[in-house]
């Protein structure tokens, strides 16, 4: 068991004082003091029903996240837990809320909210997945959706809330999604969903919620400014994060290739086609318009991929999701509305067509290769002008990008 961490203990005092960049050079997480590393599901405590559905999910052990956060979770806590892609943080979401619902109630009592559709539809069908044994009635509150549906599903009762600001706030003022036994708020992807876009929305839904509030944000990065803002709605957070040098993702190996001019990427990815194809590859390009050029493009050249972006109806991106998922589609073009949290087995591949517009996202789009420990590739298309991005790219994180070796096919 974790050491009680209390408001004013010495050790929530110290780890209030300490600044996240005074983490010593050997440990990979800064940690408030007493957060234990538990390494088994089982010495959780975690309900027998639930563990069969972890079990069944295909998890054997916690990964290092799961192992240090998933305790002071389940106790209540307010937590700020930063982890790489892939390592298992919606898996965790999933847990955490699972144990801590009391499925007799039928009441909303966990609300998770993130910044686009897919990832909390994603988050959504993994709860059910694991709570299947508890039987954990969950929904998600997207935009895109019919609203009727929404209405129905919160009359009739669900336990647990996965959505978009947007539609949940919608349903709040309707009166059709009631906060009063809302125990729990997880902010997946914290950093987005408290910058510019999201953070009206999200301060309008928190006003409506219990004052007793557990709040749980987790991400693969949190800037500074980010964190200093949680003292507004969190009491005494249990920090678990991880040092910004070790966030470059073991296992995914991060090339470039030189292209004079623009127009030179669109032969490039033509000679790479194949290679693609051998497992699956998401390429990422910076504006919808530069998606839909380089779909139509491709396409007119005989091969066949599919794309994605936030302008697209719901049921079109769902369905290309579906199609990706299943592996009908083998070579994605999407924006960064992909880059976050989207976890498709397949993929070790990604390209950046276009370098990202900062350095956050960067770690964000190559993570959904590799996943859960898997090897990927991540490919970037570097044009003169971008070498000074690329470099400080590997600068901030500590990496190194080496020039595209001719046997790229045989690393996948």
């Amino acid at each position: 068991m974790a050491e009680a961490v209390g408001p004013s203990s010495p050790a929530a005092i110290a780890a209030n004082r300490r600044r996240v960049t005074s983490a010593p050079e050997n440990i990979d997480f800064e940690t408030t003091e007493g957060v234990k590393a538990i390494v088994s599901f089982e010495e959780m405590g975690i309900k027998e029903e639930l563990l069969r559905g972890i079990y069944q999910y295909g998890f054997e052990k916690p990964s290092a996240i799961q192992q240090r956060a998933v305790m002071p979770i389940i106790q209540g806590r307010d937590v700020i837990a930063q982890a790489q892609s892939g390592t298992g943080k919606t898996s965790m979401i999933a847990l955490t809320v699972c144990q801590r619902v009391e499925t007799s109630i039928r009441e909303v009592q966990a609300l998770i909210l993130s910044p686009t559709r897919e990832l909390a539809a994603q988050t959504e069908k993994v709860i059910l997945a694991i709570g299947d044994f508890i039987n954990i009635q969950a929904h998600s509150c997207i935009g895109g959706k019919s609203v009727g549906e929404d209405i129905r599903k919160l009359e009739h009762g669900v336990h647990v809330v996965s959505g978009t600001p947007g539609r949940v706030c919608d349903m709040i003022k309707r009166r059709t999604l009631r906060t009063r036994d809302i125990k729990m708020l997880v902010l997946d992807e914290s950093d987005e969903m408290l910058s510019r876009g999201f953070k009206d929305q999200i301060y309008d839904v928190y006003r409506y919620l219990p004052p007793e509030l557990q709040v749980v944000l987790i991400s693969a990065t949190l800037p500074h400014e980010i964190l200093e803002m949680t003292s507004k709605f969190m009491t005494d957070p249990v920090r678990i994060l991880v040092k910004r040098d070790e966030l470059t993702l073991e296992g995914i190996k991060q090339f470039f290739v030189a292209v004079e001019r623009e127009e030179w990427k669109f032969d490039t990815l033509c000679d790479l086609y194949d290679t693609l194809t051998i497992t699956q590859a998401v390429i990422f390009c910076n504006t919808k318009r530069k998606v839909d050029w380089l779909t139509e493009k491709m396409r007119n050249n005989n091969f066949t991929v599919s794309a994605m972006h936030g302008d697209m109806p719901q049921k079109e991106r769902d369905a290309i999701m579906a199609e990706f998922r299943a592996g009908t589609t083998r070579v994605l073009i999407t924006t960064d509305v992909w880059a976050r949290g989207l976890d498709v087995q397949q993929v070790s591949l990604v390209i950046n067509y276009d370098l990202p517009n900062n350095r956050e996202l960067y770690i964000h789009r190559i993570g959904r290769s590799g996943r859960f420990g898997r090897k990927g590739v991540a490919i970037n298309f570097v044009k003169s002008d971008d070498i000074k991005i690329l470099r400080d790219i590997e600068q901030y994180y500590s990496t190194q990008i080496d020039e595209m070796p001719m046997n790229v096919a045989d690393l996948i």
